[in-house]
């Protein structure tokens, strides 16, 4: 019998390792990913409070082309970054959310940094 992996389900069990280790305070938030088929989401997070202080995404009204793919993910990592320093953020934890670090969430990483934020 053959056994199908449940991509998503190892995905989650990562992001659940990552975040045992990981969390974000009010003076350095946590910076995470999600990426879809279609989009691409990014939230800077105070764990402590439990709240988001910043958010960008491709599925915004000021976005322009498709969200699926590296550029979206720069422009998207550019966004965040603008929309924390807004907030008085300069320094977060990033959290790639059980991702690869490649791709669409390295772009959305280096963007962020050419925005202003260290990590």
């Amino acid at each position: 019998m053959v056994k199908i992996i449940d991509k998503n389900k190892s995905r989650i069990r990562r992001h659940k390792r990552v975040r045992s280790k990981i969390s974000g305070t009010a003076q350095c938030p946590r910076l995470n990913v999600f990426r879809s088929s279609q989009h691409i989401y990014a939230q800077v997070i105070d764990d402590v409070k439990g709240v988001t202080l910043a958010a960008a995404s491709s599925t915004e009204k000021g976005f322009e082309g498709f969200g699926g793919n590296v550029e979206a993910a720069k422009k998207v990592g550019l966004m965040i970054a603008e929309k924390a320093k807004a907030a008085g953020i300069t320094d977060v934890v990033f959290d790639r959310g059980g991702y690869v670090y490649h791709g669409r969430v390295a772009a959305l990483a280096e963007g962020a940094r050419e925005g202003g934020l260290n990590f």
